[in-house]
């Protein structure tokens, strides 16, 4: 309900889990994260490192944008997401120097597998 009005509040769906994802989100945190590869260079800008970076921050956006909209497809794009984003955590461990984004993207996937179910 909106509190100013006795109408239900549409704006998020009958589900409370768009504001769970919004706390968590991590695209920004992503696009952080690549901007200090960018920097570090190397190890830290491998085509596939950085790849798979990118991907993290495009699937952590779809996620939240879908749950924000309010559409039941937000399970499947949430399922995908917490995979990517585990992987993305391996591969920041690997090149290594970058335990905030490893932390970051398991904070993400925990959050992401849990609006997926």
């Amino acid at each position: 309900m909106h509190a100013s009005s006795s109408q239900p509040d549409h704006r998020h769906g009958a589900s409370s889990k768009p504001h769970a994802m919004g706390k968590v989100c991590c695209h920004p945190g992503c696009n952080m994260a690549m901007t200090h590869c960018l920097e570090q260079g190397g190890k830290h800008v491998e085509p596939g490192h950085f790849r798979l970076m990118m991907a993290c921050a495009e699937i952590c956006r779809t996620s939240a944008h879908f749950m924000l909209i309010g559409t039941p497809h937000h399970k499947h794009t949430c399922r995908e997401c917490a995979e990517i984003c585990e992987e993305c955590a391996q591969s920041c461990e690997q090149v290594g120097d970058m335990q905030d984004c490893v932390d970051t993207c398991r904070r993400c996937a925990e959050s992401c597998r849990r609006m997926a179910a």
